[in-house]
């Protein structure tokens, strides 16, 4: 039985606490929140997407990065394997549109609650307000964890000896509680939501063990956009458009779906993805995007459509005539776009003016400047470099003993609970691996 650190409450830090448990080791688990889960609290909007249903297959298509070194981890603890896991803790599921899969009580508490509860079911020992400052390592291998603690306590959950300390497992060294182990699994998720804890820190942890992170960026985001006419629109939400981004004439990525204008640019599904699909070095200069609102229209029907209703409000001013093609408030900024006098009466509307106002219909336009910050954004793209981590265990190839899972890595996902897949897939194969 070997001693285990996992350093980070998260998804995959329980996940990895819980197997390395199940498989008999002695697993204290470190986090410097008041409590475990905290991101995993606000997941899908508070209602926890915590897999996807779909075959185990098709989950790597919906992999943005690295999909072939989450191979084995998936195979090992796939879908499936999930949502047994947590059907067999007591937790009941639902699976909606696109194979999403939820808890019933539409509650992300009670993922939290059973997950609790699987830990206590192993012993894991939970230490919470616990910074780990550093990883020690001698002879080429963990041996232990450097921490600072603020009201800090090891528990035992669901034990009689909940929340008291427990002194004998550690020394005091120059300020710091070392805690002796066996074993490292670090799993502090990346730099999104930083208010749940995610701020980064692990990656400055194994930076000082040799590791290499590559360039770390916001993903599954909304985009910051430079023109005033679409923050004229926020909250407006646009359904079955198509979404077009380029790099100069280049189109470099298309999809059809819904779309939000915000206060400071655009987000929604189709944006979202765009974020993690469009290649990094894109988005170091500015990228045009195009809304297609009639997707399922030609040119030449849009046209009719837009004549008929000029017809029927023929005596009316033009900045009244396009109710049944626009919703109300992008209906000012179509008008102002289209160039045409607010007020000139529909029935003068030109041929070349209607030309133009099919052109914005079909290829409405927008610029880019950059991606919304990290308080948004749902992911963080980039992380420890792959090539430095054995995919059939999560060990880190430069130091023995210690395992790197979750968020962590350089790997990430479309939406729709295939994030939490590679946390729940990673963290499980981490903590089965430690001998």
């Amino acid at each position: 039985m070997s001693k285990v650190a996992v350093i980070g409450g998260g998804a995959a830090g329980m996940m990895a606490a819980y197997a390395a448990g199940k498989a008999g080791h002695e697993v204290t688990l470190f986090d410097h929140n008041e409590k475990i889960g905290k991101k995993l609290y606000i997941t899908g909007k508070g209602r926890c997407n915590l897999t996807n249903a779909c075959e185990r297959e098709e989950l790597f298509s919906h992999f943005s990065r690295n999909d072939k070194f989450l191979y084995s981890a998936v195979s090992q603890f796939d879908n499936q394997a999930v949502m047994d896991f947590f059907k067999k803790q007591g937790l009941r599921l639902k699976t909606e549109r696109g194979e999403r899969v939820f808890p019933v009580s539409d509650h992300s508490s009670d993922v939290i609650k059973t997950l609790d509860k699987a830990l206590a079911s192993v012993g894991v020992k939970v230490k919470l307000n616990t910074l780990v400052a550093g990883i020690q390592i001698e002879g080429g291998r963990v041996s232990g964890v450097a921490y600072t603690s603020s009201n800090a306590s090891i528990k035992s959950i669901g034990s009689a000896d909940a929340g008291k300390s427990d002194k004998s497992i550690t020394r005091v060294e120059n300020n710091l509680h070392i805690f002796n182990c066996d074993a490292v699994i670090i799993a502090t998720g990346g730099r999104s939501y930083p208010s749940t804890g995610s701020d980064g820190s692990g990656y400055d942890l194994v930076k000082k063990l040799g590791h290499t992170v590559t360039e770390l960026r916001p993903s599954l985001v909304g985009f910051n956009t430079a023109e005033s006419y679409i923050p004229e629109m926020q909250g407006l939400s646009l359904k079955n458009i198509n979404f077009t981004v380029k790099d100069g004439r280049r189109k470099i990525y298309s999809e059809f779906g819904e779309l939000l204008f915000t206060h400071k640019g655009i987000s929604g599904p189709v944006v979202i993805s765009a974020s993690s699909l469009i290649p990094d070095e894109c988005f170091r200069k500015k990228l045009s995007f195009e809304i297609d609102l009639k997707p399922a229209m030609e040119d030449a029907v849009v046209d009719i459509r837009i004549q008929n209703d000029l017809l029927e409000n023929s005596n009316r001013a033009f900045r009244n005539s396009l109710g049944k093609l626009l919703p109300s408030t992008m209906i000012p900024v179509m008008v102002k776009l289209s160039g045409i006098d607010p007020e000139k009466r529909s029935n003068s509307v030109t041929k070349k003016e209607r030309k133009h106002l099919v052109e914005l219909f079909k290829h409405f336009p927008g610029t880019i400047t950059g991606l919304g910050g990290w308080d948004e954004a749902i992911i963080t793209r980039g992380g420890v470099d792959v090539k430095e981590v054995d995919p059939s265990t999560m060990e880190s190839k430069l130091v023995k003993g210690l395992f790197i899972c979750g968020e962590m890595l350089d790997v990430d996902a479309l939406t729709g609970g295939f994030n939490l897949q590679i946390a729940w897939s990673t963290g499980h194969l981490a903590g089965s691996s430690v001998v």
